[in-house]
């Protein structure tokens, strides 16, 4: 029987010690990358409401095309609990409870910080109690960008931080697996989810141990 997994990003505003979603993208998919489903939202409480909080958001420069994007039906605006009814129908409808990111412990808090803001406390997890979750990010650094043919990489393409440390961002592991030094992660949900899938897929395809 195929296994399936929904692989998420989302895009925060307010602080990085306390995100708060107003983009969120997700795939079911399997571990070959195959997509069966795809969702593409804006959180309308953070996005309408918190205007002020918007435009301080690290890529506020692309709110106007998020409206773009709503008007032509790329991306949908609705409620949060809208949001997560048709994040549990998706879990529910392909059987699984794996739920990958590729900084899953930033989009788990992000997200119980948007159910806690919107809910006002009431309600604390966005995420039902017996998910199993994994870091892509995780998967990247134990089987791809450990190897010295991407050190290698990184250094002969000045993929080194400020602190002279190798990059291991989805964007810097999806230029090595495709070898596309030009590309350009886009930071809105569910495109970045399309290059963290392609990550995850060549994570399975070395046939290596991955740590969950």
């Amino acid at each position: 029987m195929k296994k399936y997994f929904i692989v998420l990003d989302s895009e925060t505003c307010n602080t990085i010690e306390q995100p708060i979603p107003y983009d969120i993208g997700w795939v079911v998919c399997d571990r070959d990358g195959n997509i069966y489903e795809k969702r593409s939202f804006v959180v309308s409480e953070v996005f309408c409401d918190m205007k002020d909080v918007m435009q301080s958001a690290y890529y506020a420069e692309k709110i106007p095309q998020y409206w773009e994007d709503i008007k032509n039906g790329t991306r949908f605006i609705k409620p949060m609990w809208t949001i997560r009814k048709i994040f549990l129908e998706d879990l529910k409808t392909y059987n699984t409870n794996r739920v990958g990111a590729y900084n899953m412990g930033f989009d788990k808090r992000a997200l119980n910080n948007l159910i806690r803001y919107t809910s006002k406390s009431w309600a604390h997890w966005f995420f039902p109690y017996n998910i199993q979750y994994f870091c892509i990010w995780n998967f990247a650094c134990s089987v791809l960008l450990n190897t010295k043919s991407y050190i290698n990489f990184a250094i002969e393409n000045n993929l080194i931080s400020d602190a002279d440390n190798i990059q291991t961002s989805a964007e810097c592991a999806y230029k090595f697996i495709t070898k596309n030094t030009e590309f350009r992660e886009k930071h809105t949900g569910l495109e970045d989810v399309r290059i963290e899938i392609e990550v995850m897929a060549s994570c399975y395809k070395t046939h290596k141990k991955i740590e969950n």
